[in-house]
């Protein structure tokens, strides 16, 4: 009977650890909170790869009008 006792208090202890580090990492409203931080992700993860297809872009572009630039200043 002792030995029920100290795994329910020790597995309601760990719950409760894990409880507290859950609300302190995430907040109180957790659940409600994951669709709109993973949007805000998506959205983010969005925005920066269009910034750097962007910069390949210009990069690229860069790359084939300076040498075209080069031979006209040339001749």
């Amino acid at each position: 009977m002792a030995r029920e006792y100290d795994s329910q208090l020790l597995e309601s202890v760990a719950v409760r650890r894990r409880r507290l580090r859950d609300s302190l990492l995430w907040g109180g409203l957790r659940h409600q909170r994951s669709t709109a931080d993973n949007v805000a992700r998506f959205v983010v993860g969005c925005v920066v790869a269009a910034v750097v297809c962007a910069g390949c872009v210009g990069w690229a572009f860069l790359q084939d009008v300076l040498p075209q630039q080069k031979q006209v200043s040339t001749r």
